[in-house]
């Protein structure tokens, strides 16, 4: 298994706690975030796993070092000397996921440091498949934010409930920019739709790195699904039973302890 943590971020919503400690190491059940994810991807021998640092870098990278030999799994960090959003710091990675002179064909596991889950990642990461260029795990749970997938569950764009604004590639689904839509929907042409939440957890074809080299240095992932889902089959995965925890204000930091220990 190939993965990259995204760990580089400032954790701004978690402020004054990430003024002097990064994201990735903050405590929650008595270890750091990084750890929790590290546990699940970095146990198996001949796994990479490649992480981005940037605010309070030394910190993440020190614990990596001194933990290194617990870990079976090679780990490379991707050092951004700015920040460089999910898009951006997993292009700038691309180099440490080659394979000699080639990028390896094996897909790429994409996991923020600050998503707690149920989600068995190995059963998620068979789950991709070769004609696959992406897999975005995605649930039913109440969002304001919401990808679109048609009916075979490929990407087809991305709503905002509260505000009814649409983005997609297709001319039918722009069509309801604008309009609230329900979870499931039909287009004017008989086309059916689906609403689901997105997790923060995907898997990546190394053959989409060509496609990356036309973008700037700094882009969200999503925009970039969003902008190739009409080319590329970028599908979801759903997981009806997933608890899910974005570690990412004081109020789901507070309560992620009793998060691990339920699960």
């Amino acid at each position: 298994m190939k993965t990259m943590i995204f760990a580089a971020g400032k954790g701004t919503r978690l402020k004054p706690l990430t003024d002097t400690v990064p994201k990735a190491m903050l405590p929650v059940a008595g270890k750091p975030l990084i750890q929790h994810v590290l546990e699940n991807v970095a146990t198996k021998p001949g796994n990479l796993v490649v992480v981005n640092v940037h605010h309070h870098a030394p910190q993440i990278v020190n614990f990596i070092d001194i933990t290194r030999q617990h870990w079976k799994a090679e780990i490379r960090i991707s050092h951004e000397d700015t920040l460089l959003e999910t898009g951006g710091g997993l292009k700038k990675a691309a180099p440490l996921f080659m394979n000699g002179d080639h990028t390896d064909t094996q897909p790429i596991l994409i996991h923020n440091v600050d998503i707690i889950s149920n989600v068995c990642l190995n059963t998620f990461y068979n789950s991709h498949r070769d004609t696959d260029d992406a897999t975005l795990l995605v649930s039913r749970r109440p969002t304001q934010r919401y990808l679109i997938f048609d009916n075979e569950m490929r990407l087809a764009g991305w709503t905002n409930i509260t505000t009814g604004s649409v983005r997609s590639p297709h001319p039918q689904l722009m069509a309801l920019d604008g309009t609230t839509l329900p979870q499931d929907f039909n287009t004017p042409d008989g086309a059916e739709y689906h609403l689901y939440a997105f997790s923060g957890l995907h898997i990546f074809s190394p053959a989409l790195f060509p496609v990356m080299q036309t973008w700037p240095e700094h882009f969200p992932i999503i925009d970039f699904y969003l902008a190739i889902c009409h080319i590329h089959n970028v599908r979801a995965y759903i997981q009806p039973d997933l608890r899910l925890l974005d570690v990412g204000k004081l109020d789901t930091l507070a309560g992620a302890t009793a998060f691990v220990n339920d699960n």
